[in-house]
């Protein structure tokens, strides 16, 4: 029987993966056959994902993301230590709820460095011969809904996701000719990761209303890591620059 998302022999880099979406995408890829590298910055959240995964030759590679230029020479040292990579995941990212009064330039930095800064040089990393395999790449950014849409207090969070959903078109484009396809997934409220801390920040009448707003009700972070493995595998070959939205039917009404 054929399984066109079996990625058994494709190895993935997987960023944010010491908790939340990452950890599910990573699970999710484990799932599948692949080999999976885990980063993020706190080496013993890693452990306790790598001890989460199926299958063998998975690895961790913590580092920070803040390390903006260093990131290309990293990502070329992950690839020389695993082999080359057939995908790449950014699900790391902050998300900053605020106002515009009381937004600062501060605030602006630390949003758009994990999330759109180091998203570049993710791709810049990426694109270097002999890291990635050619027309089998795939590159995925977690961007989100309020990339999408509007919303109170997220001008900043949806500018920067935003920002992924138009890069993926011209990366999409761009990196065709090396055999990368570039695409975002577009999440809306899960259970899990920044989804999950809403709970805790909402009061209870408006969590229940932004499950209202979601048709299909909250969605859960596997949902999320299939559609990245959709993108990832076989299933997503024919498919670049373009963002897959995941958010309940959110976006529908």
């Amino acid at each position: 029987m054929i399984n066109p998302m079996e990625m058994t022999g494709r190895t993935v880099l997987v960023t944010g993966a010491s908790s939340g979406l990452g950890r599910d995408i990573a699970v999710v890829l484990g799932k599948l056959g692949a080999r999976v590298v885990l980063s993020g910055r706190r080496e013993e959240a890693l452990r306790e994902t790598l001890g989460l995964l199926e299958g063998t030759g998975h690895t961790i590679e913590p580092f920070d993301l803040g390390s903006l230029e260093a990131i290309p020479a990293w990502v070329k040292e992950v690839a020389a230590r695993a082999g080359p990579l057939d995908g790449l995941v950014h699900s790391a990212g902050v998300q900053v709820t605020r106002p515009l009064r009381s937004l600062s330039m501060a605030n602006v930095e630390d949003t758009l460095r994990p999330n759109v800064s180091a998203a570049i040089a993710l791709a810049k990393g990426f694109r270097q011969s002999g890291v990635f395999v050619p027309r089998r790449a795939s590159l995925v950014y977690l961007t989100s809904v309020l990339g999408l849409v509007g919303a109170p207090g997220q001008v900043l969070y949806s500018a920067s996701k935003g920002a992924l959903v138009a890069m993926a078109c011209s990366l999409g484009l761009e990196l065709a000719r090396d055999g990368i396809r570039v695409n975002c997934v577009a999440p809306g409220l899960v259970d899990s990761g920044m989804g999950a801390r809403a709970k805790v920040v909402l009061t209870p009448e408006h969590y229940a209303l932004k499950e209202r707003q979601q048709v299909l009700g909250i969605g859960k972070g596997e949902d999320v890591a299939f559609a990245v493995a959709f993108l990832l595998a076989e299933t997503g070959r024919w498919i670049t620059g373009t963002t897959l939205v995941v958010d309940g039917g959110y976006l529908a009404e």
